[in-house]
């Protein structure tokens, strides 16, 4: 079931599970900066000014403090999230970020920032992201600065549903065809231990299960990268 809130809201794409939390409303300025430009932005930084950047892929680090994420690496492929390359990232005990026409942006970019990372298995970097909340905030360290995100709300994604995985991708989360912006960060991982209580053990050859849950943060802030 779905609790609605006033303004936009992600959707559960399938109907085939419940969303664990309900899809949070987004902010969403009336129209798009151009490209490494600024924007003011009302409701997201008390009104401040957010400078995003050009969203040009690169390498990056995440910390997540509510999940003990430390200065996780975050390496940037060409591809779509979780396919044979990104798998392979993941498989090391990174976080991977897929970008392209099938992809994401880079950090701190008007656009969907899309990180993924195992959960069970290889070192289960991403176990706690599903307990991530609206409010709770993330940092992504790219070159000189540091883009911070916060939680707005939480989608299942089907991979056995080719909408769903558009839903996921899409510049706005959950909303293909629509144009970004502002600046959104997936944080996405397996539901595995969900799909197999539930009787699911269906995956695909790149272990992917039925379902993932994402953690859909906006970008709030830019500051200078502490670690720099």
């Amino acid at each position: 079931m779905h609790t609605r809130t006033r303004g936009p809201v992600l959707r559960h794409a399938t109907g085939t599970v419940a969303c664990l939390a309900a899809a949070a409303a987004l902010a969403l300025p009336a129209s798009a900066p151009a490209t490494g430009a600024t924007a003011a932005t009302g409701g997201t930084d008390g009104g401040s000014t957010i400078h995003y950047s050009s969203g040009k892929p690169r390498d990056a680090r995440l910390t997540i403090p509510k999940v003990g994420i430390r200065r996780l690496p975050v390496l940037a492929y060409r591809g779509r999230t979780d396919d044979g390359p990104g798998t392979r990232i993941q498989d090391r005990g990174l976080a991977a970020s897929p970008y392209g026409p099938r992809g994401g942006i880079g950090p701190g970019g008007i656009g969907n920032y899309q990180v993924t990372a195992h959960r069970t298995v290889h070192g289960g970097v991403f176990r706690h992201t599903p307990s991530l909340r609206r409010g709770d905030v993330a940092y992504v360290d790219a070159g000189r600065w540091r883009y911070v995100y916060r939680v707005v709300a939480t989608r299942w994604v089907s991979f056995r549903s080719a909408a769903s995985l558009r839903a996921q991708r899409a510049p706005v989360p959950g909303h293909p065809g629509r144009k970004a912006t502002i600046g959104y960060l997936t944080i996405s991982t397996c539901a595995t231990p969900e799909d197999h209580a539930a009787g699911r053990y269906w995956a695909d050859r790149f272990g992917n299960p039925t379902h993932r849950i994402d953690k859909i943060a906006i970008l709030v802030k830019r500051v200078a990268n502490p670690y720099r």
